[in-house]
């Protein structure tokens, strides 16, 4: 017997959610504390900035994803509302347009009838939502999973520059952040390139050069301007 395949495309909805909390995590609050320290502020308020950014990120990544993913899902359920009318009042008309649907696919339209007649049987809805509005049950927008992957990504990835904040030496603390976020980006671009099957090399080194850029940008605006940004 073949190997059963095992496909990625399940993972989609938590992972882009789980790498940007933790990609946004390590990277805004690398360069808070990196931006506060060139600043030339004490240790206590280098700390405090990171911590209150960790939270405050966290929340905002919930929020956010919770917020933009419900009009997803709001937008779906309104779709397969419209559907289902349309079912009940316009069947033969649905049907029509699903067979329309499988021969532009590559069915002879016999084929196609009896294909479209046998999932209309089975669930007519289920038929349409899947290939004519392209929903289905692995890609159906989840706010709640969306909310928990990015705010707890989010926070997993903020505490690794605190706690290099917290452990590395004042004076050569912003090089201390910056090399271990750069680390940890790199990390976080190959694993989740391995969880979604792609190129693990790419993705590291997008994820790390961009990641770089925003905190030497940070750094630089508190060095020249001695004010926490």
């Amino acid at each position: 017997m073949p190997a059963k395949e095992h496909h990625r495309i399940f993972r989609s909805n938590w992972l882009r959610a789980a790498v940007l909390g933790a990609n946004d995590g390590i990277v805004s609050t690398a360069s808070l504390i990196t931006g506060v320290a060139a600043a030339q502020a004490s240790h206590g308020a280098i700390l405090t900035s990171g911590l209150a950014g960790l939270v405050a990120g966290a929340l905002s990544m919930a929020a956010g994803e919770y917020v933009s993913v419900r009009s997803q899902a709001d937008t779906e359920a309104a779709d397969l509302r419209m559907e289902q009318r349309s079912l009940t009042g316009n069947s033969a008309e649905e049907l029509t347009e699903l067979i329309d649907i499988y021969v532009a696919r590559g069915l002879t339209r016999d084929l196609a009838a009896q294909v479209a007649r046998a999932l209309t049987r089975h669930d007519a809805l289920d038929a349409h939502a899947r290939d004519e509005l392209g929903i289905s049950l692995h890609n159906r927008a989840r706010p709640v999973q969306a909310a928990v992957a990015s705010a707890a990504s989010f926070a997993g990835g903020a505490a690794l520059p605190l706690v290099v904040a917290i452990t590395a030496p004042l004076p050569s603390l912003i090089p201390w952040v910056i090399g271990a976020s750069v680390v940890c980006l790199a990390a976080l671009g190959a694993l989740a390139a391995g969880a979604g099957g792609a190129p693990k090399g790419p993705a590291a080194l997008r994820v790390t050069v961009l990641g770089a850029l925003a905190m030497a940008a940070t750094a630089a605006v508190g060095a020249l301007f001695g004010v926490a940004v």
